[in-house]
C-alpha cells in the first residue's frame, strides 16, 4: 500500500496544505500552481483531485476557486476506489462527492448563479449519506445547511468559515 509518505507527489501536496495553514498561503499557492504544471491535467487522478481541492481553498475570489474545483470534481469521475486503496485503506471515491459538491454550490452561490448552486447541494446531499457518522460528515452537513440558507435568502458573502 502506498501512503502519502511514500507517494512523492502526494508529499509535496501534503507539504504545501501544510505550508498554507501555517499561514503562507501565496507560497502554498505558487508550490501548487507549479505542481499542477508537472502532473499535467491528464495526470493520477487522485493527485489532481488533491491538489485541485485543495488550490481552491488558496483562492479568494470564487470564480478562480470554482475552476479548481471543476478541476478536482472531473479527477474524482475518473478516480477509482482501487487507486484509493493503493494511496490508503478504506477510502472510497463516494467519500469525496459531499465536500466536492458543498465547494462548488458555494462558489456558484458566492458568484450569484443560485440554481447552479442548488444543483451542487442537491448533489452532496444524495452522497452525503455516505459519510462516517463522525466530526467531519457533521462539519459537512453543516456547511451544507449554512450554504442552503445563504443561497434561499441570495446571499453572496463569504461564508466565515469554508
Amino acid at each position: 500500500m502506498t501512503t502519502p509518505t511514500t507517494d512523492p507527489v502526494m508529499t509535496r501536496i501534503t507539504a504545501a496544505v501544510t505550508e498554507s495553514r501555517s499561514g503562507d498561503t501565496d507560497s502554498a499557492r505558487a508550490t501548487l500552481v507549479a505542481l499542477w504544471s508537472e502532473i499535467g491535467a491528464a495526470g493520477d487522478p487522485l493527485h489532481r483531485c488533491t491538489l485541485a481541492h485543495y488550490l481552491a481553498d488558496l483562492h479568494d475570489h470564487p470564480a478562480e476557486a470554482l475552476a479548481w474545483d471543476i478541476r478536482a470534481l472531473d479527477a474524482a469521475d475518473t478516480l477509482t476506489d482501487a487507486r484509493l486503496t493503493e494511496h490508503h485503506a478504506g477510502l472510497r471515491v463516494a467519500g469525496f462527492y459531499p465536500s466536492l459538491h458543498l465547494n462548488l454550490a458555494d462558489n456558484f452561490r458566492r458568484l450569484g448563479a443560485f440554481p447552479a448552486a442548488g444543483h451542487h447541494l442537491d448533489a452532496a446531499r444524495a452522497h452525503v449519506d455516505v459519510l462516517a457518522d463522525d466530526d467531519y460528515a457533521t462539519m459537512i452537513r453543516r456547511a451544507l445547511d449554512e450554504v442552503a440558507a445563504a443561497v434561499a435568502a441570495g446571499d453572496t458573502a463569504a461564508r466565515p468559515t469554508p
